[in-house]
């Protein structure tokens, strides 16, 4: 699978910024700095078209998540649950379920489906696992995360962003969300040690914050490598002294992970 080539655009971009139509209004009003979301309210009620949502996240189970060698059970359940269409703008929910990214708003993007799936099933995650998602964006890949069972807490660069995804992670019922905004290649350290890391941008090396807060036999997934040039996505796994094994086991096309300008 390291020769497949994919467009892989990242969901909001936590520490990332990404082209596209801006497809959302103005952005809510100035969030607090985080987000938490410990009250599951009762779930909206079901939409008339549910047969119809439901038959189409199957097509894409078996189209686009299988075609990449996505097989995790777990994975493959959660994506069958999340109903993707609730993370897009209205105007956009006839192709909810098309294997591309689509515009979110502020410039940015949800990924493709299948980038979704795979990098969930890279990181072998187990009931309870404790895990950093880089990129909140509308909140996908956290309630992906959060339906297999982990406990996510998810961070983004772009304040609006930030503020819209706990608003809809909440109203949506995923209890085990926490939202925070902020540079995400600092990652989350109050929260460290993370049993997984999920990245959705591209850096130009690996992020030594993040590995500091992987546990030991913890797995972090990225891209890595310049913008518009040769990426991979990289698996990392941290050995008992700190040290860790890569291996690319992808060629993808991120955009470029950003930072918070520092302080003056």
């Amino acid at each position: 699978m390291a020769s497949r080539s994919l467009t892989a655009v990242l969901i909001g971009a936590a520490a990332a910024g990404c082209g596209g139509p801006d497809a959302r209004t103005s952005p809510p009003a100035s969030p607090p700095d985080e987000v938490d979301l410990r009250a599951r309210p009762a779930f909206p009620g079901q939409d008339p078209q549910e047969g119809l949502l439901a038959k189409a996240r199957e097509e894409m189970v078996q189209r686009s998540l299988r075609e990449l060698g996505v097989t995790d059970a777990r994975v493959l359940d959660a994506m069958r649950s999340v109903p993707r269409e609730r993370f897009v703008p209205d105007a956009l929910r006839h192709r909810a379920y098309d294997d591309t990214p689509l515009p979110i708003g502020e410039g940015q993007t949800i990924s493709a489906p299948d980038v979704v799936g795979f990098m969930s099933q890279a990181l072998k995650l187990q009931p309870g696992a404790k895990v950093l998602d880089v990129g909140t964006g509308s909140g996908y890949q956290a309630a992906v995360l959060e339906t297999m069972g982990c406990r996510v807490f998810s961070i983004e660069i772009l304040p609006g962003l930030a503020a819209a995804a706990a608003t809809r992670l909440r109203s949506l019922g995923y209890e085990r969300v926490r939202v925070r905004a902020g540079d995400g290649y600092l990652g989350w350290p109050d929260e460290a040690p993370f049993d997984a890391i999920l990245v959705a941008a591209a850096p130009d090396h690996i992020p030594r914050p993040l590995v500091d807060q992987l546990k030991i036999g913890g797995r972090l997934v990225l891209p890595v490598g310049p913008d518009g040039g040769v990426q991979s996505l990289v698996l990392v796994t941290k050995r008992e002294d700190g040290t860790v094994d890569e291996e690319e086991i992808l060629a993808v096309r991120f955009v470029p992970m950003t930072r918070d300008p520092p302080p003056k």
